[in-house]
């Protein structure tokens, strides 16, 4: 028998190539057979194949939430795959702090926020404190950085009114809600206001969220995106290093 052609990749369960996948997700049916059955047709008309239901949970109030277990056809080329990615070196903080000094002679000022009606700033905050997240320090601990946290909540009007206020480098966003796309229209309105108010070209506008990454930051103005497990150095790397080159 010959070897599978590793460009050519299905989902993997138990053996390489099977296409197994799991599913998991809640439909507005009562908990009961009816429920399973949905759930089953649902996964063959998005062209799934032999799915099972593995787990059922009555959410009340006419909902289930169900795991489901099924089988794709379908086949990814990995030689096809075109990625937008950001074309950056990791640099460390040290290295980090050497670069800015190299080309700076003041320090960089950084302002930050969650934007609209997101009041989570577990992400901000962990980009952006000085004690960072999974031991590496937040842009608050580089000498050659000036940061501003706004917190949360803050509306896109305030947030360019305090960049101007603190004479701001690099705007940097926060959003971890994504309900019906709000981070999406969040930043995109930010951006045409930034442009409105002849800004935009002046600042250097970072997003960072779950459902972000560069290439949606790209899709909707911003100079970059990082999404989840993204590290404080990647940011402060990313800033100097752009600056840098302008």
């Amino acid at each position: 028998m010959s070897a599978p052609d590793p460009t050519l990749v299905r989902a993997y369960g138990d053996t390489l190539n099977d296409g197994q996948i799991m599913l998991s997700f809640s439909l507005p049916v009562p908990f009961g057979e009816e429920a399973k059955e949905a759930a089953r047709q649902l996964c063959r008309q998005m062209g799934l194949e032999a799915p099972q239901v593995y787990h059922a949970h009555d959410l009340g109030e006419g909902f289930t939430h169900l795991v489901v277990y099924a089988r794709s056809p379908h086949v990814v080329d990995t030689t096809q795959l075109r990625v937008t990615k950001m074309e950056i070196a990791h640099l460390s903080k040290d290295q980090t702090e050497t670069l800015a000094a190299q080309k700076f002679t003041r320090k960089i000022r950084v302002l930050g926020a969650c934007t609209g009606d997101d009041a989570h700033t577990v992400g901000i905050d962990a980009i952006l404190n000085v004690k960072g997240y999974h031991g590496d320090k937040g842009l608050e601990a580089y000498h050659c950085l000036s940061v501003k946290n706004l917190g949360a909540q803050v509306s896109n009007e305030r947030l360019l009114g305090e960049a101007r206020q603190f004479q701001a480098d690099v705007v940097l966003v926060s959003q971890i809600v994504t309900q019906k796309d709000c981070h999406r229209s969040n930043l995109a309105a930010l951006v045409d206001l930034a442009e409105a108010d002849g800004v935009r070209g002046k600042l250097l506008f970072i997003c960072g969220g779950p459902r972000l990454s560069h290439q949606v930051a790209l899709e909707l103005g911003f100079d970059a995106g990082f999404g989840a497990g993204t590290l404080p150095s990647h940011v402060a790397g990313f800033i100097v290093q752009q600056l840098s080159a302008r």
